[in-house]
C-alpha cells in the first residue's frame, strides 16, 4: 500500500480523552475549553460511554469513561481503560490518551501496518455502524501514539451531526522514546503528516498533546 493519505484515505478521525467519570470529566473539559460538550451514547460491547465535541467537518473529540451501570465486557475495554496505570493517570484529571485514524479499507490498512493493530470489531450505536481495530488485551498501540483504525460504514460521520462550537484541532504532537518506530508506522498508514513526533524526555512515558483553538483561545490538551 502506498504511503500517502490520498491512496489510503487515511485521516485523523477523532481524539480520545479518557476520564475517571463522565460527568466530572465533562465539567473539567468544558471549563478548560470554554464550550459545552454534546451528548454521546453508550458502547454496550465495551462497557463505556462518552460525550463529544466537533473539531471539524469529519473530526471530533471523544471524552470517554467506563460506564458504571454497564456490565463488565468479556474482553478488556478499548483504549487501555482497564490498565491500572491509565486509571491512575485519569484519576487526577482527564487525559488525552489516544487518537483514531479513519481509512477507506480497514482490512488492507491493518495488513499494511508494521505492527499488529489488533482485532477488527464490527460495532454499532444508534444509526452509526463502524469497524475498528482493538488489541485483544485492550492496550494502547504504540503507547497511544500509533492510532487505532476505524472505517465508518454508515452514510453520515458523527461529527456532521454535532453542533459547531467554533473549535478546531490546530496540531497533534506525540512524544515517544522510539519515535522512529512510530514514524514508520505512520508512514505505512499514509499519516506521516498527521502528527508531529518528538523524542520523549528520559524517564517520561509516551504522551500526546493536542492544540485546540476555540472561543476561549488556544488550549492544550494532554
Amino acid at each position: 500500500m502506498a504511503g500517502s493519505a490520498e491512496s489510503t484515505g487515511a485521516a485523523v478521525d477523532h481524539l480520545v480523552v479518557a476520564a475517571a467519570g463522565l460527568d466530572a470529566g465533562t465539567a473539567w473539559l468544558e471549563a478548560h475549553l470554554g464550550v459545552p460538550l454534546a451528548p454521546g451514547g453508550r458502547h454496550a460491547a465495551m462497557g463505556t460511554h462518552n460525550r463529544l465535541l466537533r473539531l471539524g467537518p469529519r473530526l471530533y473529540l471523544e471524552l470517554i469513561a467506563i460506564d458504571p451501570d454497564a456490565p463488565r465486557p468479556p474482553r478488556p475495554r478499548w483504549f487501555g481503560l482497564d490498565d491500572p496505570l491509565t486509571q491512575e493517570r485519569i484519576a487526577q484529571r482527564p487525559r488525552l490518551i489516544h487518537w483514531v485514524a479513519r481509512c477507506k479499507d480497514i482490512v488492507a490498512m491493518a495488513a499494511a501496518c508494521p505492527a499488529s493493530s489488533g482485532d477488527i470489531l464490527d460495532l454499532a450505536r444508534g444509526d452509526f455502524r463502524w469497524r475498528i481495530t482493538v488489541p485483544e488485551d485492550g492496550r494502547l498501540p504504540g503507547g497511544g501514539l500509533a492510532p487505532s483504525l476505524i472505517q465508518w460504514d454508515s452514510p453520515r460521520h458523527p461529527a456532521e451531526g454535532l453542533p459547531d462550537r467554533g473549535c478546531t484541532l490546530m496540531k497533534l504532537e506525540g512524544f515517544h522514546h522510539e519515535q522512529e518506530s512510530i514514524g514508520r508506522t505512520l508512514r505505512a498508514m499514509g499519516l506521516a503528516d498527521a502528527m508531529a513526533l518528538y523524542p520523549a524526555d528520559p524517564g517520561e512515558s509516551p504522551g500526546l498533546v493536542a492544540w485546540v483553538k476555540g472561543p476561549a483561545g488556544l488550549r492544550e490538551i494532554d
